[in-house]
């Protein structure tokens, strides 16, 4: 089906800037929007980014202005760029690609994302 490795996440001070990346593998072409999600510990998972398979994005008004979502077809892999960083932003964030093939979504195993003040 389909596998997605993340990678980027860190230790990065306030104001600061990451950048995650999300390789997808396997039945890529089954891949229709890729997002990301993030979780903090005890709360609900929520979104962050998304984009779909044409380049359409949305985010979370959190993070408005701050992130942007990327995706390079070519490589199956997608971004998400971290700028003004703030200690609300700590968790850890997933890559999610959902596929109406399957009629489900995969997930990555998260990346640790914190931000100190």
């Amino acid at each position: 089906q389909v596998q997605l490795v993340e990678s980027g996440g860190g230790l990065v001070q306030s104001g600061g800037s990451l950048r995650l990346s999300c390789a997808a593998s396997g039945r890529t072409s089954r891949i229709d929007t890729m997002a990301w999600y993030r979780q903090v510990s005890g709360k609900q998972r929520e979104l962050v980014a998304a984009i779909t398979s044409r380049g359409s994005t949305n985010y979370a008004k959190s993070v408005e202005g701050r992130f942007t979502v990327s995706r390079d077809y070519a490589k199956n892999t997608v971004y998400l760029q971290m700028n003004s960083l703030n200690v609300e932003d700590t968790a850890v964030y997933y890559c999610n690609a959902n596929s109406v093939y399957y009629g489900t979504d995969f997930w990555g195993q998260g990346t640790q994302v914190t931000v100190s003040s």
